[in-house]
């Protein structure tokens, strides 16, 4: 029997800006996705143009969900003002970044990073 493992892909694609309120849509967002192992979840952040310390909460919330069901979560296309926001915090340094959406699947055709780390 061979088993094949596909990557199943989640986006998010939060809009304006992620404060309380957008931070609050986008942890119900993330909350009605049921997840299952292997599943590759992006938060596309290519239109947020601002996000405050009440941002971070659904951001780490989902990275924690994601990492306890064997899901990886990846950010893409941050915005100057928001990468501030993670590097003041360090968050830059735990969340996976990449420049583009494009980006993410040029890298995950190795192996070892579909896996949730």
């Amino acid at each position: 029997m061979i088993l094949t493992q596909e990557l199943q892909v989640i986006l998010f694609k939060p809009q304006s800006s992620i404060d309380l309120e957008g931070g609050k849509t986008l942890s119900e967002q993330m909350a009605r996705v049921v997840p299952q192992a292997h599943q590759l979840w992006v938060i596309d952040l290519a239109e947020v143009n601002f996000m405050d310390s009440s941002g971070l909460v659904p951001l780490v919330k989902g990275l924690k969900a994601a990492r306890q069901s064997g899901c990886r979560l990846v950010l893409c296309n941050v915005q100057a003002p928001v990468r501030l926001i993670l590097e003041l915090t360090q968050l830059d340094s735990v969340f996976e970044i990449f420049p583009t959406y494009e980006d993410i699947f040029t890298t995950v055709k190795d192996k070892s990073l579909v896996l949730a780390a």
